[in-house]
């Protein structure tokens, strides 16, 4: 079972600069010891049940709360039997798909 999330927290009513608050739910994500990977939108994480995965969201987005009054939350997941390292094959597999063509 794979359960990917992509999700991003955005603290509201801080000011335009967010990225010490956004550093916060980041540095949760990494200490949960699950795969990750964030860019300049969004966090991935994968693990291999929807509580795991969402435990380690709900601890990001407490992390951010606890110094914003506001959190806006986007989450998006896929939801996976049968699939082990989705986060890295998914994108192995665009990559060779490119690669045939080039």
């Amino acid at each position: 079972m794979s359960v990917l999330v992509a999700f991003s927290v955005t603290p509201l009513g801080v000011g335009e600069g967010v990225g010490e608050l956004v550093a916060e739910a980041v540095r949760v994500v990494r200490e949960s010891g699950l795969p990750n990977k964030t860019d300049a939108m969004f966090t991935v994480i994968e693990g291999d049940s929807w509580g795991q995965v969402m435990a380690v969201v709900e601890r990001a987005v407490e992390a951010v709360a606890a110094r914003a009054s506001r959190v806006s939350v986007v989450i998006k997941a896929d939801w996976r039997s049968g699939v082990t390292d989705a986060m890295t094959s998914k994108t192995e597999s665009v990559e060779r798909h490119l690669a045939e063509r080039a």
